[in-house]
């Protein structure tokens, strides 16, 4: 249920053990490049992380290639991005990880054209599952609805020994278990009411190309405005505003420029003054982070699993979410071909949602202590709290630090474990060594590496 990149990659992945796989999709598949309803954040801002592209490489060969032949830009980080958070620039020190910042339009369509040239996927489009199909020990298929705009149309059903829930967060699963007399799962959830618009932009030459690619400005507890511009594979730049409940960024085309001066900094709003609007702002407010606990315990069927946003939703303006689908999709295929476990119902569902694990981690962790943030899991774990301290201290030192900036991006990136915080060069950076005194302004260019010391002779 649902093709987009999650439901896409598992349909992938299942295609090596089913004779058929169906993709079940309620819009019609574009051509090409396109945006489409049924991806609401499709014209915002999407980064594909390091995490993320390791995954893609290892279910789709060469999909790298294909992404940079198609254009994709790869930004290097820090080195190439103008980047603030909490009144401190960072450094413009030497790559150590890279993103690519193309649109999500295209880096889905490549992904469709790859997985559904494969004969064993089909697709149903212009549908909608409008139930399942089963009882409370199995689910057995789903029911569909042509997309006809009359409710009382006529349902069929399509049977299935495994249903793949690939719907997004709005997904109507847990209604539906509960309609065959399953049982919901329990939700997590974390809302700070933060809303973002979002623009395409022409800049002037020279400006956002070179040595700097992109602005961003992170926001915080004590910095809640955040906004940045990237770049894109036509050589735009997709612009991003945001605010939390009460404050949200406007769609209007001079209030879109006025709102990025909330900013600290007046980057961004000078290099919006002198560029060129390419499309109307749109708006966003579905942010909340939410987590469906299919993998505890609870009366739920066999033959029915969740992955992508119907599992777990984050914050988009963390930019995890591709990265997840795509991780999740490897921990799909893993769990299915391990000989050593057989390939239960729950036993794959815990191993899909440990993918999301550390996303998860991140962006709720942050998100818990906005101002004004709500829900079920707000609170936090009393290990969460104790872990506090050391992350602030982290955090003030990795824009400057080098060896702890290269830590803490790699597990934002979500490319190593957040345990890659506590080795000991970094514990010892982060306990010992001063935090540097910030940069108040952006640094113009990156830092060119250091080189070796030459013995003396």
């Amino acid at each position: 249920m649902g093709g987009s990149l999650a439901g896409l990659l598992a349909a992938h992945v299942l295609a090596g053990h089913a004779d058929q796989v169906t993709v079940v999709e309620r819009d019609s598949f574009p051509e090409g490049a396109q945006p489409r309803s049924g991806v609401p954040q499709g014209r915002h801002p999407h980064v594909l992380l390091e995490g993320g592209q390791t995954a893609l490489e290892s279910l789709l060969p060469g999909f790298l290639a294909e992404l940079r032949a198609a254009g994709a830009p790869r930004v290097g980080m820090p080195s190439d991005m103008a980047q603030c958070q909490d009144g401190r620039w960072f450094r413009r020190l030497p790559a150590t990880t890279h993103i690519y910042t193309g649109s999500r339009a295209q880096l889905e369509e490549l992904v469709r054209r790859r997985v559904l040239a494969n004969p064993v996927i089909g697709v149903v489009e212009g549908s909608d599952v409008v139930g399942l199909v089963g009882d409370a020990s199995r689910v057995r298929g789903v029911r569909l609805r042509d997309r006809s705009g009359d409710t009382r149309g006529e349902e069929r059903v399509l049977e299935a020994d495994l249903v793949v829930d690939a719907s997004g967060s709005g997904t109507k699963a847990p209604q539906w278990l509960t309609a065959i007399g399953a049982e919901a799962p329990h939700e997590e959830t974390i809302d700070t009411g933060l809303a973002y618009a979002s623009r395409i932009y022409r800049g002037k030459p020279g400006v956002l190309d070179g040595d700097t690619l992109g602005y961003y400005v992170y926001p915080s507890p004590s910095q809640v405005h955040a906004g940045g511009a990237l770049p894109l594979e036509d050589g735009s730049h997709l612009v991003i505003v945001s605010g939390l409940r009460g404050d949200e960024p406007p769609t209007g085309d001079d209030a879109f420029v006025a709102y990025a001066k909330k900013l600290p900094h007046p980057l961004l709003h000078r290099w919006l003054d002198e560029a060129e609007p390419l499309t109307p702002p749109f708006g966003y407010r579905r942010t909340s982070n939410a987590r469906r606990r299919y993998d505890l315990p609870g009366h739920r069927p066999a033959g029915f699993l969740a992955t992508g946003d119907a599992l777990c939703t984050f914050n988009p303006i963390y930019g995890q979410g591709m990265a997840v689908a795509a991780m999740s999709a490897v921990a799909l295929r893993d769990a299915l071909a391990d000989p050593r476990e057989i390939p239960t119902t729950r036993r794959v569902q815990r191993a899909v949602l440990a993918a999301s694990r550390q996303a998860w981690d991140i962006s709720a962790g942050a998100d818990r202590k906005m101002p004004g943030a709500v829900g079920t899991a707000v609170e936090g774990k009393p290990a969460d709290r104790a872990a506090d301290w050391y992350l602030a201290r982290v955090q003030e030192r990795y824009p400057s630090d080098p060896v702890v900036g290269r830590a803490f991006r790699s597990v934002l990136t979500l490319a190593a474990p957040v345990t890659t915080l506590f080795a000991p060069p970094v514990a010892r950076a982060v306990l010992f060594q001063p935090a540097a005194p910030p940069l108040t302004e952006p640094p113009a260019a990156p830092e060119e590496p250091e080189q070796p010391k030459q013995p003396e002779a």
